[in-house]
């Protein structure tokens, strides 16, 4: 089993989804700040699932025997609105879907089948991540940004 390309693939992942946590806290607070405590609500989720997703990179490069690095793939970038927002969301997801398919792919052909395990869970994850975002985009174009916003915040 080559463990480096795992390690290597591994590291990547962890530093996307530690950008992801992250790019969802900056989300949470400026969907907040707007208003839109339901929606900041979600967005906190998404951040705990993420930091998850780190949690289970950083613990498999421990157990292949790698140095864990922590650091970001990308600085996070405050949007400017709503579909700003799920637009670079579901750009990172799309991103993270592509990478992880092909480390799955990777750890199979070198047999580090936990490697390959926890790629196809959050391949997993991810696509569902990117359904959700697609679905608000669709919302907000057929309900209109006002309706979808007054959706989205426990009271005016």
């Amino acid at each position: 089993m080559s463990r480096e390309k795992s390690i290597e693939n591994l590291q990547k992942a962890l530093s996307m989804e530690l950008t992801a946590s992250h790019q969802y806290q900056l989300h949470a607070a400026v969907l907040e700040d707007w208003g839109l405590d339901l929606l900041a609500k979600r967005m906190r989720e998404e951040m705990q699932e993420e930091l998850g997703h780190s949690d289970l990179y950083l613990n498999r490069i421990l157990f292949l025997k790698g140095e864990p690095q922590l650091t970001f793939d990308k600085q996070p970038v405050r949007a400017e609105s709503l579909q700003a927002i799920f637009k670079t969301d579901m750009e990172d997801e799309k991103e993270a879907i592509e990478f992880y398919t092909k480390a799955s792919q990777q750890a199979s052909a070198d047999s580090d089948i936990g490697t390959r395990q926890i790629f196809e869970q959050i391949v997993l994850d991810e696509e569902g991540h990117m359904a959700w975002l697609e679905l608000q985009l669709d919302l907000i174009e057929r309900m209109g940004e006002a309706a979808y916003i007054a959706k989205h915040m426990s009271s005016p």
